[in-house]
């Protein structure tokens, strides 16, 4: 059973109860890592720079917007960027799949089918993200690849990490799973090349700001400025890890928000995003994937838009062309 999260933001009596075993998980993910760097355990190193893009808690801290424009931006500058992740709630009986705008999220996991379709970079799943990357670079001229949520899959070497930080909940009460949220201690964080924290930003980290782009309708395809619907009642529809930033978008933007919230990943159904009204409905694109085939043309997703500091821009890319050097002398 998932703990409640709000057991995790505070010191609740439950969490410290269950502090012995995160000590125990603690033991194991040390263990787990130290058998890695002495290569008791095979790490697979590609023959091209890999970007690990994570986190060290549970639940929704952005990982995925930054991914997207991660490719954009190396293939803006001329890379020639491939995507790896593990497909979670993917329903597969054979891995690796190569996935495509067109694949089916049920299949392969809704984050891999919102990457494709946002960037037309090559995607491969497997829970096995150096497997991934083997397929990815068999059937395609990668030149970097991007691990989506691949901070504790230490079987693929990475030249670079980025820990992705929600500056909403943070650290919650600062204890690791089950007690709390973290699957790795705060101190991880030292080791890790990047650390960009999603808004409100710390000025200890490098920051990432999210904001609403358009609207589209999912049968029709028309799109619209987030603005046209300031005044609306809407209602929000959500299976992400966080949704009350979603929310706040939508409420920032001007429109009355019927909050309408599912676990993360959520299988949904037509009962789930029909309502008995003509209220225009709104989600995020990574639900929008799994909606569509119940779709009609009051149901909208927002498009989230994301845009690293400058600062982070300028190292991230410096460090990329010193590793990518580094690899080709």
């Amino acid at each position: 059973m998932k703990t409640p999260d709000y057991l995790w933001q505070a010191r609740h009596p439950l969490a410290l109860l269950l502090s012995p075993l995160s000590l125990l998980f603690l033991l194991i993910s040390r263990l787990r890592r130290a058998a890695y760097q002495l290569h008791l355990k095979k790490v697979y190193r590609a023959p091209a720079p890999v970007i690990v893009v994570g986190n060290i808690s549970v639940g929704g801290t952005g990982k995925t917007p930054l991914v997207i424009w991660l490719c954009r931006h190396l293939t803006h500058i001329g890379y020639r960027p491939g995507v790896v992740l593990r497909g979670y709630g993917g329903t597969a009986t054979r891995w690796p799949q190569q996935v495509l705008a067109g694949s089916d999220p049920d299949v392969v996991g809704d984050e891999a089918v919102v990457i494709a379709s946002e960037t037309a970079c090559p995607v491969c799943v497997d829970p096995n993200r150096a497997r991934a990357a083997r397929e990815l670079l068999e059937h395609h001229p990668c030149d970097v690849i991007i691990s989506d949520d691949g901070l504790q899959h230490y079987a693929l070497a990475r030249d670079i990490e980025i820990a992705v930080i929600d500056g909403e909940r943070r650290f919650g009460n600062g204890l690791l799973l089950p007690a709390g949220p973290l699957r790795e201690p705060v101190s991880r964080l030292r080791t890790v090349d990047f650390v960009i924290m999603n808004q409100p930003c710390s000025p200890d980290y490098h920051c990432i700001a999210l904001a609403p782009g358009h609207l589209t309708n999912l049968a029709t395809g028309e799109v619209r400025r987030i603005e046209e619907m300031k005044g609306s009642r809407v209602h929000a529809v959500s299976g992400i890890g966080n949704p009350g930033r979603f929310y706040q978008l939508l409420i920032d933007a001007g429109m009355q928000v019927d909050e309408n919230s599912y676990p993360d990943h959520h299988k949904f159904s037509a009962a789930d995003i029909g309502f008995n009204d003509d209220l225009a409905v709104i989600m995020t694109a990574k639900d929008a994937v799994k909606c569509r085939p119940y779709a009609t043309d009051k149901h909208w997703y927002l498009k989230l838009d994301v845009q690293p500091s400058a600062d982070f821009i300028s190292q991230f890319t410096a460090t990329l062309e010193l590793k990518t050097n580094y690899e080709t002398e």
